[in-house]
């Protein structure tokens, strides 16, 4: 999906608006993490990555997806890599019954990383609009740490100093919340990647959210690293500092839908609420315990 934080969205879709069609789709890659991936020959994680984030997006369609395409670029020609890629994009479709319809190769030899780009289509679970409304309660669901956003600003602040968090796997939600919405209403859901927690007001209208620095859902060492160079802003712009993905729940029903996330190995918590305002997100940083308004 487009990235909606960014200026041009709207121009994007003003040019495509004639050949869009209603069907489930997604498409993303593993960016620039997949300079690690590749030096350090990590790619069932990338593979991870690349599936998590078609995924996780699918949930927030409210999608179950059926089809699958795949291009894997390499820096140069390897045979073993390779194969593990796809064994592992293989795994991954055949425990979700998702059928790959094709795939591409490609050495491009003037890059030094590991792409892998994926797309997939699928059919809706349930066909809604996703409004996070006046009166919900706010649940956050733990990250595995970075996901696969934000190693531009990684790399600018560690240069050449790896650490082992840079090829931590995003963590998959689309099997948890497809099976939530089937079972509870919850009117919103969001999936923290790019543009991190400004990606929530796409889905706010007239309302505000407001995120408490008062749950369990803790920034991991990374970020508390990170934000020692950066401003709260930048972080909550830029990275899930600890929250994967946010639902909007009525509160009858939050103690239940956390209860069932922990159940399937998830840590949730209520992480704030919606307000009436002015389609602002209001975070109370962890990093600083200052407000901040995106």
């Amino acid at each position: 999906m487009y990235n909606t934080t960014k200026p041009y969205t709207k121009k994007i879709l003003e040019l495509i608006k004639d050949c869009k069609a209603d069907i489930p789709a997604s498409t993303d890659g593993i960016g620039t993490k997949g300079i690690y991936h590749w030096k350090y020959r990590t790619f069932r994680n990338a593979v991870l990555d690349a599936m998590a984030m078609n995924l996780n997006d699918m949930a927030v369609l409210r999608a179950k997806v059926t089809g699958l395409h795949n291009h894997i670029i390499l820096p140069e020609e390897d045979e073993e890599a390779i194969l593990e890629i796809v064994g592992n994009i293989a795994r991954e479709c055949k425990r979700r019954d998702i059928k790959i319809l094709s795939g591409e190769t490609a050495i491009h030899n003037t890059l030094s990383e590991l792409e892998i780009s994926v797309s997939v289509i699928g059919e809706y679970v349930q066909k809604r609009e996703n409004k996070f409304e006046r009166g919900n309660s706010l649940v956050g669901i733990t990250s595995s740490g970075l996901h696969s956003n934000g190693f531009t600003k990684v790399r600018e602040i560690f240069g050449e100093t790896f650490r082992n968090e840079f090829i931590e796997p995003t963590k998959v939600y689309y099997d948890a919340v497809l099976d939530l919405i089937r079972r509870y209403d919850i009117p919103g859901l969001c999936h923290i990647t790019g543009g991190a927690f400004t990606k929530i007001k796409q889905y706010l209208n007239s309302n505000d959210a407001t995120i408490s620095d008062k749950h369990i859902l803790l920034p991991q060492q990374i970020f508390r690293d990170i934000s020692k160079v950066i401003s709260d802003e930048e972080m909550y712009k830029t990275f899930n500092c600890g929250i994967g993905f946010t639902l909007s729940v009525s509160p009858a029903d939050e103690k239940d839908i956390i209860y069932d996330l922990e159940n399937k190995g998830l840590i949730a918590s209520v992480i704030g609420n919606v307000t009436k305002g002015n389609g602002n997100v209001k975070i109370d940083s962890m990093f600083t315990r200052n407000r901040i308004v995106l």
